[in-house]
């Protein structure tokens, strides 16, 4: 009787929790899988394919960050006005999230169209003839892409901010499910190789970002935006937006140039040991994806505890969800490592190739349970409060400091191969784990978000 009447006093019960959490995870851990999947068949192509696409997802992920960045930011605004039960500023500022992130995606498309043949050869460097030339037929139609993957994740932010997590995991099932199918067609049937897989996931975020925003127009929504072609730049509803999307974003892109500095030290290995790491990546963000989906769960459920003026429940629900995230990253890192030997031989990888792939999936399930969710789950909490200076400091400092400069030591000086990556992103994960975990002890993290 007592733990009902203490679960009745806070916002949101186990049930509504679930509610929020199961459909983002459920929707991350299928957009990982659609992704492997889309892996496996480019890697029948071969492996100069598979090798040209992960190096191009490298440089996708980095501005595919920017605009999840804007979407945060929409979020942790959003819900605080939801919080107060303020839904026309709510409204107001779904509508500048929107207009932000198109504009930021219009020019870094036209960005991308103009320098992407000299980009790929700046950071790739010498690698296979076969290798580029898969990689800039990819990297082209993806370009175009990008105004929809911004459209999409706004929007789905913007649903998520009124704890409607249902909606976006649907549309994001039927998107995946036809970009495989896609996939299937245009590489087995038409015989398109990387072209196939590019078109493929061209036409599928077309088809996301337009169902999503048809959606948002509903009155039945408590965010509801109408008449897009009238939304129009209000200043100070930007400056908001950017004063929590653009510390998100410097974060998320350091993080991702990070990750092509690494990429850039995998790619002297060779095409196998390439190949190895495209493939334990993908399982790794596997093994993840439940982890990310309560983060992004707890962004909504503090933006709107906060809004509503309870940080003792801010505070409250952030343990909760670290513990959570404890069990949904073990979870996850034993089931992929299940599927990991499988996985490399329906993928057609070389025996060597999936060895490899095998033996660094083998240290990531030992370690990523242990420090991924302090690490992570806990910043996420901290930016719905505002500090999102403090996690983008701490993070590109660790990011830099730990992950990159040893990864690039352990691999070009000690030729240790691809497993330098991980033994530099353990220790990323550890001191990251400790500093935040400091900082929320110490509840300096909680700031006024709106007025």
């Amino acid at each position: 009787m007592s733990k009902q009447i203490s679960e009745s006093n806070h916002m949101f019960s186990n049930r509504k929790l679930f509610l929020l959490l199961i459909p983002i995870i459920a929707e991350q851990f299928l957009t990982s899988l659609m992704g492997m999947a889309d892996s496996m068949m480019v890697s029948t192509v071969g492996p100069a394919a598979l090798s040209g696409v992960s190096l191009v997802d490298a440089v996708n992920l980095l501005v595919v960050q920017a605009f999840n960045a804007m979407a945060t930011g929409g979020v942790i605004i959003c819900s605080n006005y939801i919080g107060q039960k303020n839904l026309k500023k709510a409204n107001d500022s779904a509508r500048q999230v929107l207009l932000v992130s198109l504009s930021i995606s219009l020019f870094m498309t036209i960005l991308g169209l103009i320098f992407r043949t000299r980009l790929l050869s700046l950071i790739f460097g010498e690698v296979e003839a076969d290798v580029m030339r898969a990689s800039q037929i990819y990297f082209l139609l993806t370009i175009i892409s990008y105004p929809f993957v911004s459209l999409a994740a706004a929007s789905s932010a913007i649903f998520r901010a009124q704890a409607n997590t249902g909606l976006p995991m649907k549309i994001a099932i039927i998107s995946n499910m036809l970009n495989v199918v896609g996939n299937a067609v245009l590489i087995y049937v038409f015989r398109m190789g990387v072209a196939g897989a590019a078109t493929s996931t061209l036409v599928s975020r077309m088809f996301n970002a337009v169902v999503l925003l048809v959606l948002l127009r509903s009155e039945k929504n408590e965010i509801s935006v109408r008449d897009y072609l009238k939304i129009r730049p209000h200043k100070h509803s930007i400056k908001k937006i950017l004063a929590m999307g653009v510390p998100n974003g410097i974060e998320n892109s350091m993080f991702q140039f990070g990750r092509l500095a690494i990429q850039s030290s995998v790619s002297t290995l060779g095409t196998i040991t390439i190949a190895a790491q495209s493939m334990t990546v993908i399982l790794e963000n596997v093994n993840g994806v439940a982890g990310v989906g309560v983060g992004i769960g707890l962004m909504t459920i503090v933006g709107q505890c906060l809004g509503a003026g309870k940080k003792d429940e801010a505070v409250f629900y952030t343990k909760k969800m670290i513990k959570w995230g404890y069990i949904a990253v073990l979870t996850s890192c034993l089931i992929a490592y299940a599927i990991a030997r499988p996985v490399t031989v329906l993928a057609g990888m070389p025996s060597e190739s999936a060895r490899q792939c095998i033996y660094m999936m083998g240290w990531i399930t030992l370690i990523k349970p242990i420090f991924w969710s302090p690490s992570f789950v806990t910043a996420y909490g901290m930016r719905a409060a505002g500090d999102v200076r403090f996690s983008m400091i701490v993070s590109t400092l660790t990011m830099w400091l730990c992950r990159v400069s040893l990864a690039t030591y352990l691999i070009r000086v000690a030729h240790i191969g691809a497993m330098g990556v991980w033994i530099g992103m353990f220790c990323d994960w550890g001191i990251r784990a400790i500093i935040f975990t400091i900082r929320f002890a110490s509840k300096k993290w909680i700031h006024k978000v709106v007025e």
